[in-house]
């Protein structure tokens, strides 16, 4: 845990002079870049090359880590325990199997170091080219667990990041690019493609039947529940006659969490929505957000179609909090901002260690060796 605290501390202080020297710096026509510029970006790359080394050199590190190096042993040897095989996309298998094959071992370390650099490289960008306040966002993508989740979720956090860095995509109407991307990303998390519907649905100005059609597929979950259901069995086969298909129940964290985001967006929707494309944008992605933990708690899914959605906050609430025109009261929103998600992050370090987490202990390559897996015992 002190590790993970030291490098937060660190790559927070860096990307707030990483965002000072941005507020400043400017690249006219054909010059070079100032000082100012290559300071930022020494800034950028030392947060990026400590969040990408940190991730590569864990080991076993993370709840799905171990039945990640199941699934690409099965790959590489085809030793199929009696199952289903492997319920991984045809992108991570291709990687594994293209990895394994030129290395001409089991190099599973290789692969999740590639994982890492894509993951951790896509939400660096996205948040450099897309946010007002670089410090602030970068702040909470830490606090929020974002990165330190990307240990143990690997495959969906890398399509995660494929969505958060496709808004800027959808916010300049490049939507060949958009899909082009996200097809690509499905081939690693497939829920990915989940986003093409519901970004366009935010993209788009919202008429009164639109609003009224929305409304009425809100209301059918309170009673379609088994027919949705069946149909996301025919999409994820591996969740028929598990646990999954119970329900997660209502998030109420993320409910208040995006209703907060909504009183904030409600009060800056002048400065920061109205007539801004990326605002309004974002503060719909929010309210489709409540709609989803709301209406669509009955799905096991429903948490990984929300991040899709809330991902969104760590742009929009920096933009929503520097279009304040009140000093002081902006100065407090930030404040009060930085204090629950510090909360948040404590919080998450306390539970690094449940299952359904195990970010924590931190294992490296370097002076501990990976654990017996499914086939090594049978």
């Amino acid at each position: 845990m002190f590790l993970y605290i030291c490098v937060t501390v660190l790559t927070v202080i860096l990307a707030y002079m990483c965002g000072y020297t941005k507020k400043y710096a400017s690249v006219p026509g054909n010059c070079v870049y100032n000082r100012a510029d290559l300071f930022g970006r020494v800034c950028i790359v030392s947060i990026f090359v400590v969040l990408f080394a940190l991730s590569a050199c864990r080991l076993n590190v993370g709840n799905d880590y171990g039945t990640y190096v199941e699934f690409m042993h099965r790959l590489y040897t085809d030793k199929y325990i009696p199952d289903a095989g492997v319920p991984t996309e045809w992108g991570f298998n291709l990687l594994a199997r293209f990895i394994y094959g030129i290395s001409g071992y089991e190099n599973y370390i290789l692969v999740f170091a590639i994982y890492a650099f894509v993951t951790v490289f896509l939400f660096l960008l996205a948040i450099w080219e897309q946010s007002e306040d670089f410090a602030l966002s970068f702040v909470l993508f830490m606090f929020f667990g974002y990165y330190f989740q990307s240990f143990s979720t690997v495959r969906y956090y890398l399509a995660l990041a494929i969505a958060l860095y496709g808004m800027k995509l959808v916010n300049e109407r490049r939507w060949i690019s958009f899909i082009a991307i996200v097809i690509l990303g499905s081939g690693f998390h497939k829920s990915l493609l989940v986003i093409i519907p519901l970004y366009f649905i935010a993209s788009i100005t919202w008429k009164k039947w639109h609003i009224i059609a929305g409304s009425l597929i809100c209301v059918s979950c309170l009673f379609l529940q088994d027919l949705y259901l069946k149909i996301l069995v025919k999409v994820y086969p591996s969740y028929e006659g598990t646990e999954y298909l119970e329900g997660s129940g209502l998030s109420w964290i993320n409910i208040i969490r995006c209703v907060l985001v909504l009183a904030l967006a409600v009060y800056c929707y002048k400065t920061a929505v109205k007539d801004d494309k990326a605002g309004m944008f974002f503060f719909k992605l929010n309210i489709c957000a409540i709609a989803v933990y709301v209406f669509g708690s009955f799905l096991p899914i429903v948490s990984r179609i929300g991040y899709y959605l809330t991902v969104s906050h760590i742009l929009f609430v920096p933009m929503l909090i520097s279009r304040i025109e009140n000093r002081k009261i902006r100065k407090v929103i930030y404040a009060v901002l930085i204090l629950l998600a510090l909360m948040y992050f404590a919080v998450y370090l306390r539970k690094a260690y449940d299952d359904g987490v195990l970010v924590l202990p931190y294992k490296s390559i370097f002076f501990d060796e990976m654990v017996d897996t499914l086939s090594d015992v049978t």
